[in-house]
């Protein structure tokens, strides 16, 4: 049991609100959903789309083909019927015309409806409520996640139009249902919920799309959970204030998008001269400049693996889906602080929007580990905030937390003790002692997942979000009885190279799959360890892949 419904219109006709209600009311009947949202970068108007797939089995990813088509107006018939399935459906408003399409259509009396409640803006809650009839789903679920979302007075308008839509039509399938055991959730959401379970208790950014869903989950959460949030005026500010309450001792982030990130740049510098641990997110869209501000792309490796003058430490990890998102965020924060660097997360805009029901979060797994000093620090008269050390990692004590010490960090290079030095020999010492974290750094790196049949003869190699996606399109390959494996990296930089190179021996094709126009991972394993992919499957439209996509592309490569 495997279906998608397509909800699409205009920007203001309600569409994220009743795709959001529709799968939590599907989670709430047991099943397994994954939504994803195409938007325009308009406050009205543009056609934007939200896919709602749910299934009785776990899902990874979106599809191309639709079983059902909610279209709020003309526009996304014309677009999306060409997707819809033998036996798929469009329901429309019984005004809106069907001039030369194929397929199974109802005609139904939505907005007229609507008007007849004297607000014809609930039309698309009387349509959600047609949905839930063609599926059999039980009305009083979706009677509570009406009184749910909105205040009383709206609420009892919505049951109204969800009862009327309800009584439309008859009903078309009939689910099997099941008990309701996960949580829904998008990968902004699980980010800053890991960074949370971490002891996070400082968050600042510059709102930029599609980062911004951290922000304002952090701040809406910030009473009960002791954070405190700040919008900066700019994302300059954002990191610069994010080391400064790292400094003092607080676990601190901030994030942005490409743009914002390069803003960032000079102060990323600042936090490898000064060891100041902190935790920067890149939530990507395409580029360069503005790009397509609500799109999605992976386009930023190369440039957050080499971002900030000079050489110092830093982890680059990509988060693959909303459960890695908040383990691998919470995990973000203990490396920071135990090596005293950057921590670096790339996400995008498709994880960063798309919806999926997982189980709920161990908490229990998250453990906080502080890398904080104590008077055994203090083993001289002063304190050497930058004591040279086998590991290059120097003891970290707060400031103000040991009368009579001083916690000394400068911008220009300096001695242990932290005073500015021109010194050649100094300086030569310092580079090499925050180098040398490098090498101990490659101790915590995690091997990149693995989907599909071991010692494959096909080889794919993706990273971040392409997970799902390939995930589905690898084990239908694989049930199929083709030799096919992926791996999907998480960890980036440094570079985990000991599966690659084991599978990468018995490969006869390896197929670099990126939402990027030059295959960057393939670029840094050349770099690396000198594989070279064979074939690349490569997007950079702004659109996701789909699960159905790669499977087929694989296909053709694969003959």
């Amino acid at each position: 049991m495997d279906y998608t419904i397509l909800i699409g219109g205009e920007a203001g006709q309600g569409i994220d609100t009743t795709a959001n209600l529709l799968a939590k009311i599907l989670k709430r009947h047991g099943f397994y959903v994954f939504s994803n949202s195409d938007y325009m970068s308009r406050i009205r108007g543009g056609h934007n789309f939200i896919q709602v797939r749910f299934s009785d089995k776990p899902l990874h990813s979106h599809i191309s083909k639709n079983d059902i088509i909610f279209a709020l107006n003309k526009e996304t018939i014309e677009i999306h019927s060409k997707n819809l399935t033998k036996t798929g459906v469009i329901i429309r408003d019984k005004d809106i015309p069907l001039e030369g399409i194929k397929g199974k259509a109802l005609a139904l009396p939505l907005l007229e409806t609507a008007k007849e409640l004297k607000n014809q803006k609930v039309f698309t809650t009387v349509g959600l409520g047609v949905i839930l009839k063609y599926f059999s789903l039980d009305f009083s679920i979706g009677e509570k996640a009406i009184k749910e979302e909105f205040n009383k007075d709206i609420a009892e308008l919505n049951l109204q139009a969800l009862k009327k839509g309800y009584d439309l039509i008859d009903t078309e399938i009939s689910l099997k249902t099941s008990e309701d055991k996960n949580i829904l959730i998008n990968g902004n959401q699980a980010v800053a919920l890991g960074a949370i379970a971490a002891g996070c208790k400082f968050y600042c950014g510059y709102p930029m799309t599609p980062s911004t869903g951290i922000l304002t989950f952090m701040s809406y959460h910030s009473n009960e959970m002791g954070i405190a949030v700040e919008q900066v005026e700019d994302e300059i500010a954002a990191l610069n204030m994010a080391l400064g309450a790292s400094y003092a001792g607080v676990r601190a982030m901030t994030g942005s998008s490409g743009g914002g990130f390069a803003l960032m740049v000079e102060a990323l510098s600042l936090a490898g001269m000064i060891e100041v641990p902190v935790v920067v997110i890149d939530v990507q869209r395409p580029a360069p400049a503005t790009g397509f501000p609500t799109r999605t792309e992976q386009a930023d490796l190369q440039f957050v693996i080499h971002a900030g003058h000079g050489e110092f430490t830093r982890m680059v990890i990509a988060l693959r889906d909303v459960e890695d998102a908040f383990y691998q965020t919470a995990r973000a924060f203990n490396i920071a602080e135990k090596y005293q660097i950057p921590v670096l997360l790339l996400s995008d805009q498709h994880l960063a929007d798309s919806l999926k029901t997982v189980n709920s979060f161990d908490f229990d797994k998250i453990t906080i580990e502080r890398y904080i000093s104590g008077e055994e620090a203090i083993t001289e008269e002063e304190y050497k905030r930058y004591k040279i050390t086998p590991t290059g990692i120097s003891p970290r004590i707060l400031p103000g937390k040991i009368p009579g010490q001083v916690v000394l960090v400068d911008s220009d290079e300096h001695d242990e003790w932290g005073h500015i030095t021109e010194s050649a020999e100094i300086r030569k010492a310092m580079v090499d002692k925050r180098l040398r974290k490098f090498e101990y750094l490659k101790e915590e790196i995690q091997e990149p997942w693995f989907i599909g049949k071991e010692n494959p003869k096909n080889l794919i190699i993706g990273w971040g979000s392409t997970y799902g996606a390939i995930k589905e399109a690898v084990e239908n390959l694989v049930d199929e009885g083709l030799s096919v494996g992926a791996l999907i990296f998480g960890d980036i930089w440094p570079l985990p190279t000991q599966r690659l190179l084991e599978l990468s021996k018995n490969a006869k094709k390896i197929i670099d799959i990126e939402q990027n126009a030059t295959g960057q991972l393939e670029k840094l394993i050349r770099q690396e360890v000198l594989i070279k992919a064979t074939h690349k499957i490569l997007k950079y439209d702004g659109r996701p892949f789909s699960s159905d996509e790669i499977y087929d592309k694989l296909k053709e490569v694969l003959v």
